[in-house]
C-alpha cells in the first residue's frame, strides 16, 4: 500500500490529536533542552503505550527523504515500488521530504542552497564538502544545532505516522530522529540506505543504525573504515526501479513507440532531473558529427533522444533548433526505463542512479561531467571497469559516439557486455526483503 506524504493537519483545541501531539512535543523539548524529564510531562505514558500498540494494524515504513539532487528521491521511489510489488500490502509504505515539508527554516530551504552550490558555485561546495569529509567530528555540533531546530516537527513526522520501521536515504536525515528516540527510550528499527555509489560524506555512517546497506564493494570498505561493523552492513546494490530487474521489449519495438526509426542506432543525451550541464552543446556536436558520418556512408548512422529533465528554457531551445539527423527531444519522462532500453548509449552527467539503472541494461556509459566530491569516485568507478569513458568536451564526445557507432563497434558491444556483468537490477528486492525481516 503506497500513500503520499502530506503536511501534519491536526485537529483543533482539545481534540485527542492535538493532546497527544503537544505531548510529545513538550516531551522531544524537555530532552532536547534538557530542561525536565520526560516522566514529567502529563499523559506521555499513555503516548507511549499508544505508540508501541501496533498489533492490530498493518506494519508502517517511513522513508526519510529530501530532493539534494535527484538520487535521493529516485531511490525512496524504488525501495517504495519494490515493497508494492515484492509484499503486496502488507506494508504501507510512506516517503516524507523531512526538510522541505516540515523543518522549519533555514532547513526547508536546504535543497534549494544545495542547487545553487552544486550548480552555479560547484568550488564552494568541493570546498565545503572535502572540509567537512575531512574532519568528521564537525557534524556533531552541526546535528546538535539541527536537532534544537527540527526537534519538534520530527516529533510530529513520527507521531503522526506511527513507523514500525524508519528507512533514511540522506546523509542528514538519520541524526535527528535516532537522537530523539534514544532521548525518550524508544527503539524504532532504522535503515540507511547510501544513494553515493563509491565515494560518499561519512555522515551517511551512524554507527546507531540497525542496518546500512551499501551499494558497492568501495562503499562497504570505507564504511568499515570510519567505524562501522559488520554485521550492519549488507552489500546489495543501489537500489534502483523494479522494472529494470525485468527484460526489456527489444530496442526496434521500443524506438518507434518513443518517435524514433526503429533500425538506426540510438544515443541518449540527458543532464539528469534537473536538466544541468552543458546538454545543447553536446547534442548539437554530436548531431552534426553522425550527420557528417551519414553522409559519408550514404545512409544514417545514428539519432538521438535528449532528454532536458524540468529544464523548461533547454527544452524549448534544441525544440526549436534545426536538427541534421532524426532527433527527439522530451523535457522530463517518466519513462525513462524505456528511453535507456532502447538506446546503444548514454552521455551522462555522473549520477549515481543513472549509472546503476544503465548497468542493469548493458548500456555503455559516456560521462560529461561530475558533481564535485559525492560524484567524484564515479568516474573511475565507470571507466576502471570498463563499462564507459569520462569527456568534458562537446566535440570530443561527438568523436568519441562517431567511432563507438563506426569502426568501434566491437568496443562498444565489449562495454555493454561488462556493464550487464556489473548491473545489480535486482538490488532493490534483496534490500526490502532484509529490511522486512527487522519487521515481520
Amino acid at each position: 500500500m503506497m500513500h503520499r506524504s502530506r503536511r501534519l493537519l491536526f485537529p483543533g483545541k482539545g481534540s485527542p490529536k492535538t493532546l497527544h501531539v503537544k505531548s510529545w512535543r513538550r516531551a522531544a523539548v524537555a530532552e532536547l533542552d534538557r530542561t525536565e524529564p520526560v516522566s514529567s510531562v502529563p499523559g506521555i505514558d499513555q503516548e507511549l503505550a499508544r505508540f508501541e500498540d501496533k498489533s492490530s494494524r498493518a506494519k508502517r515504513i517511513l522513508i526519510l527523504m529530501s530532493d539534494t539532487g535527484g538520487g535521493h528521491r529516485t531511490s525512496a521511489e524504488a525501495l517504495q515500488s519494490a515493497f508494492a510489488e515484492r509484499f503486496g500490502e502488507r506494508f504501507r509504505v510512506d516517503i516524507i521530504d523531512l526538510w522541505i515539508e516540515y523543518a522549519p527554516w533555514p532547513l526547508n530551504r536546504m535543497a534549494k542552497s544545495y542547487r545553487f552550490l552544486a550548480d552555479d558555485t560547484p568550488w564552494l561546495w568541493q570546498f565545503l564538502y572535502q572540509k567537512s569529509a575531512e574532519r568528521p567530528e564537525v557534524i556533531n555540533p552541526l546535528m546538535e544545532a539541527i536537532s534544537k531546530l527540527a526537534g519538534k516537527p520530527v516529533l510530529e513526522v513520527i507521531t503522526h505516522y506511527d513507523p514500525d520501521l524508519m528507512i533514511c536515504v540522506h546523509p542528514l536525515l538519520h541524526q535527528v530522529p535516532l537522537k530523539l528516540m534514544e532521548r525518550l527510550g524508544r527503539k524504532i528499527p532504522f535503515v540507511t540506505v547510501i544513494t553515493d555509489l563509491t565515494t560518499y560524506h561519512p555522515a551517511w555512517l551512524n554507527k546507531a543504525v540497525d542496518l546500512c546497506f551499501v551499494p558497492t564493494q568501495e562503499a562497504y570498505d570505507f564504511a568499515l573504515r570510519y567505524g562501522m561493523r559488520p554485521e550492519q552492513l549488507r552489500l546489495c546494490g543501489l537500489p534502483i526501479r523494479p522494472i529494470f530487474a525485468h527484460d526489456p521489449p527489444p530496442k526496434e519495438v521500443l524506438r518507434p513507440q518513443l518517435g524514433l526509426r526503429p533500425d538506426v542506432p540510438l544515443v541518449l543525451i540527458t543532464g539528469g532531473g534537473e536538466g544541468m550541464g552543458p546538454v545543447a552543446e553536446i547534442a548539437r556536436a554530436v548531431a552534426a558529427r553522425l550527420a557528417a558520418d551519414s553522409a559519408d556512408r550514404g545512409n544514417l548512422a545514428g539519432q538521438l533522444g535528449v532528454i532536458c529533465g524540468r529544464n523548461r528554457k533547454l527544452q524549448e531551445e534544441l525544440e526549436d533548433h534545426d536538427w541534421p539527423i532524426p532527433t527527439v527531444v522530451r523535457g522530463f519522462v517518466d519513462n525513462m526505463p524505456a528511453w535507456m532500453a532502447a538506446s546503444d548509449c548514454i552521455i551522462t552527467k555522473a549520477g549515481p542512479s543513472t549509472i546503476a539503472e544503465a548497468l542493469a541494461l548493458g548500456l555503455p556509459i559516456l560521462l560529461s561531467g561530475y558533481v564535485k566530491g559525492q560524484e567524484e569516485g564515479n568516474v573511475p568507478y565507470v571507466v576502471d571497469h570498463g563499462v564507459g569513458v569520462y569527456c568534458e568536451d562537446p566535440q570530443e564526445i561527438a568523436a568519441i559516439i562517431s567511432r563507438w557507432l563506426g569502426p568501434e563497434r566491437a568496443t562498444l558491444a565489449n562495454m555493454a557486455r561488462k556493464a550487464k556483468e556489473m548491473g545489480r537490477p535486482r538490488a532493490v528486492f534483496e534490500i526490502v526483503e532484509e529490511i522486512a525481516k527487522l519487521i515481520d
